[in-house]
């Protein structure tokens, strides 16, 4: 059986959350966001951090949608614990581009919904 990692539930969405969605990005951070982030981000309000993640994990959207983690940047963990913020990038990077990207498997990303719940599971 799957073990979760990571869980939140999407609150509220960013005027330009589909811009980047159209880059292959998406921004998570918590519902306390500066009101300047927060038009680009994905806002939730849990953050449920369990275990440090790793590439290999496999991140849901919704549920069906899932991603294979292929790179972790330096500082992602620790960024979501705190602030519950990352860059999530589905360009299959084997090495972050930035310390607070999560590299996802390169597969279209369908479109994100209030409600939906993001995990990670190992």
């Amino acid at each position: 059986m799957a073990e979760t990692v990571y869980s939140t539930v999407v609150t509220k969405l960013g005027e330009s959350v589909n811009e980047f969605l159209e880059q292959g990005m998406l921004i998570t951070f918590k519902d306390n966001a500066p009101a300047e982030l927060a038009e680009f981000c994905i806002l939730h309000s849990e953050n449920n951090l369990r275990k440090d993640i790793q590439a290999g994990d496999v991140l849901t959207i919704g549920s069906e949608h899932s991603y294979q983690v292929t790179a972790v940047g330096e500082a992602v963990n620790k960024n979501l614990q705190s602030l519950g913020h990352i860059t999530l990038r589905f360009d299959g990077a084997t090495e972050p581009d930035l310390a607070g990207t999560l590299s996802l498997e390169a597969k279209d990303i369908s479109a994100i919904n209030i409600g939906d719940e993001i995990k990670i599971e190992r």
